[in-house]
């Protein structure tokens, strides 16, 4: 009897699990399980809302200094590079990640994602590649997975472009293709990182989930990450670590700034400066800091917590 039990516990519960991963769009609960280390304020979907001022502040830093703080922390995969930028000169995007994973196109598939979007409430009209666009946002960043698709796997022209940035005022992140690159590049405020441009329009492609985690190269993007995308490629920070990512790239800048600054002058001999510092460097730095206020990104409060928590 107990083996019975047991057997139908297993049934029962891979039941369970299979409808689960039916999902279009994933749970807010599901979500919430993904990103255990965010204990902040989330959107009514479950992704971490990181803050608009650290946002802000995070258009600032390097993607150098971004990455290097990610890997010391175990973060090994989260950048990816050699991305067309649609306005290359157009400045740093950051924002919350939205994830949408699309694959080729099976019939039974495609029949299943269809009738549990219905289920789901979303859009049975035009193609599924819309229903990411319609979960975004003010501050949501759209990331897809394309699987490097270039013909026939534009996931967006220009329409879809406005409609991104009338819900998000962001662009878009795919590791994928767009059509309509002069429409795009004509709507003010969006930009597009994307591997390719292609005239045709999709087809034989489908999207298989909306805000699960994905592949974008390199680099597995969870929903809530925070992005920072420049001309000089992609970065994605799990929302837990951006406070550490943003004032940590924020203070080594600075510590830069005055090291430059000293060996120009020739104050200090490079290998002072490139290794632990002397308390007379230490304190000389302060005193820098004293005079350049103005410099500062983060208060001189939240600096000098930081610094108490740093070995010099």
């Amino acid at each position: 009897m107990n083996m019975i039990r047991k057997l139908l516990f297993l049934v029962f519960t891979g039941v369970s699990m299979g409808l689960q991963a039916q999902r279009v769009g994933s749970s807010p609960e599901y979500i919430k399980a993904l990103t255990p280390g965010w204990k902040g304020e989330r959107s009514a979907d479950g992704r971490p809302h990181v803050s608009d001022k650290l946002l802000e502040r995070l258009k600032n830093i390097s993607l150098e200094e971004a990455w290097g703080v990610l890997r010391n922390l175990g973060y090994q995969n989260q950048y990816e590079g050699d991305w067309h930028v649609i306005h290359p000169d157009g400045g740093a995007m950051t924002g919350r990640v939205v994830t949408a994973q699309y694959t080729p196109l099976r019939p039974d598939l495609a029949a299943v994602v269809k009738e549990q979007g219905k289920a789901e409430g979303r859009n049975q009209q035009g193609g599924t590649n819309s229903w990411p666009i319609d979960v975004l946002t003010d501050g949501d960043v759209y990331v897809a997975d394309g699987y490097l698709k270039m013909a026939d796997g534009t996931l967006i022209g220009d329409n879809l472009g406005n409609s991104i940035y009338s819900r998000s005022h962001r662009g878009v992140i795919f590791y994928g293709s767009v059509r309509d690159e002069a429409g795009l590049s004509e709507i003010q405020g969006f930009n597009g990182w994307v591997k390719g441009v292609d005239p045709s329009y999709i087809q034989q492609m489908m999207l298989t989930s909306i805000n699960a985690p994905i592949r974008i190269g390199r680099a597995i993007v969870l929903p809530g990450d925070a992005v920072l995308a420049n001309k000089y490629g992609v970065i994605f920070i799990p929302a837990h670590l951006l406070d550490t990512v943003v004032i940590t790239s924020e203070f080594i800048e600075l510590r830069d700034e005055f090291g430059h600054q000293r060996l120009r002058e020739k104050k200090y001999l490079a290998g002072q400066i490139d290794t632990q510092w002397s308390e007379e460097i230490r304190k000389d730095f302060l005193h820098w800091l004293d005079e350049h206020q103005d410099k500062l990104p983060m208060s001189r409060k939240e600096l000098d917590e930081y610094m108490k928590s740093r070995t010099w």
